[in-house]
């Protein structure tokens, strides 16, 4: 027996290192398309946040413009996007990476079912980022702009804006992925879809309050996240009964 065990050993540990090595090998080509990527996202940085603005100051009035309340902020606030924005464009190819991290490790069945949600979850993230930009930001912004007391002007630091943007871009992105997180849930066997459908006023009750925690402290912006966060889960329920099916005889093994 010590003889099986220490040549197990060497392989389990050979096994390991070039797991590492395969890894080390894929973050650096992750490090290098971002910042490949990165290079014109900088290199137009000021105009990519004019761009993220626009919502913004589409609905100030004229004579009011966005602020910068730090010497550096004009230099670091676009700086910071350019980043930001190469890392949510390289997306794709950081995911893949992901994948082809995992996939040697999975089933044939299991690489058919995880490569569709793999495109489900990239489309859907920028999806909802999308949503964020061209839905929510110009009727939450205009609400807060037509909610401001008189003799108030509203002057935005700029700094403040991109940060309170970017986590609504992200906060909506992984929003949308309720429908794949859904069917995980129920292709893993963790939650069954029967037990999904019987607690709908639970799940929607949660919702509120996660987007309470990731929305600004305004019923109409909880409003606009929770809805399509319940419409998702919705449609994820429905992915589930079509992509996820019980094993075949799962009935005649269930004792009488």
């Amino acid at each position: 027996m010590s003889g099986d065990q220490s040549a197990d050993e060497p392989l389990a540990e050979g096994t390991l290192l070039s797991h590492l090595v395969e890894l080390r090998s894929r973050l650096v080509r992750c490090f290098v398309v971002v910042g490949l990527v990165a290079v014109p996202c900088l290199a137009f940085a000021n105009q990519l946040f004019s761009w993220v603005a626009l919502p913004l100051q589409a609905q100030l009035p004229e004579d009011t413009r966005m602020i910068a309340t730090s010497v550096v902020a004009p230099f670091m606030a676009p700086f910071k996007l350019g980043l930001i924005a190469a890392v949510f464009l390289s997306m794709p190819y950081l995911l893949y990476q992901v994948w082809a991290f995992v996939a040697p490790g999975l089933y044939r069945h299991e690489r058919r079912f995880a490569l569709p949600l793999l495109v489900s979850s990239i489309v859907l993230f920028y999806a909802g980022a999308a949503f964020a930009y061209f839905v929510v930001f110009p009727v939450m912004f205009q609400f807060f702009v037509a909610t401001t007391p008189d003799g108030v002007s509203m002057m935005t630091d700029m700094s403040q804006y991109l940060d309170f943007v970017v986590l609504l871009f992200f906060a909506f992105g992984l929003a949308f992925e309720i429908p794949v997180a859904t069917v995980l849930l129920a292709r893993t066997g963790l939650v069954r879809i029967e037990s999904l459908t019987g607690k709908r006023g639970m799940v929607l009750l949660g919702i509120f309050v996660v987007a309470a925690f990731l929305t600004p402290p305004d019923p109409l912006s909880q409003t606009m996240m929770a809805v399509p966060m319940y419409l998702l889960f919705e449609g994820g329920i429905l992915m589930a009964r079509v992509l996820v099916r019980p094993p075949p005889g799962e009935e005649e093994e269930e004792p009488a």
